[in-house]
């Protein structure tokens, strides 16, 4: 099981399913990262927490522990 947090900088990624319960995945969901959403990986800080992505035309940036429960392929 490939996650968003192992996805390497300029990969663009598919997302196949989240994980993840009740308020955490709602928030996750409300930011437009669905099943067959594309990702497009931008830049990882320095550290590796945050993650910075484009999705569905926009840039966001997702915490490392947000990122492992999205699963992408």
């Amino acid at each position: 099981m490939k996650t968003l947090k192992d996805a390497k900088i300029g990969e663009t990624v598919k997302v196949v399913k989240l994980h993840g319960e009740g308020a955490v995945k709602r928030r996750i969901m409300d930011m437009g990262i669905t099943r067959g959403t594309e990702i497009y990986v931008r830049k990882v800080a320095p550290l590796g927490d945050p993650v910075e992505i484009t999705v569905r035309a926009y840039e966001l940036s997702l915490r490392k522990a947000d990122a492992g429960m999205i699963e992408v392929e």
